[in-house]
């Protein structure tokens, strides 16, 4: 949970993050968003794929990247449960394997 916390914690890297949730793209397509070198579209997108909250895939000379929409929910959520009282409930829940009302 940690790293993906460093991880958002850039602007940069959670304007990435959002212009991803509009679906996939190459590093060329998320660099005309800034005024930034693609090298260092590069680097932010390494560590947010490092923190698990990218996925890339590999389309010919292409990699296309991905939200990882499970992880980027998961370390959210995780975070959050303890503050929220209805979180702790489901969470105390799925752990005695019941269903949440």
């Amino acid at each position: 949970m940690s790293s993906a916390f460093k991880a958002i914690a850039a602007e940069p890297r959670r304007r990435i993050l959002n212009h991803l949730a509009g679906g996939p793209m190459t590093v060329s397509e998320i660099a005309s968003h800034f005024e930034m070198a693609t090298p260092s579209i590069s680097k932010h997108l390494s560590v947010l794929k490092e923190a698990g909250l990218v996925h890339e895939q590999r389309r010919g000379q292409f990699i296309i990247y991905s939200i990882a929409a499970d992880n980027l929910l998961n370390s959210l959520y995780g975070f959050l449960t303890p503050f929220c009282p209805h979180a702790r409930k489901i969470s105390a829940q799925r752990k005695r394997g019941t269903k949440p009302k």
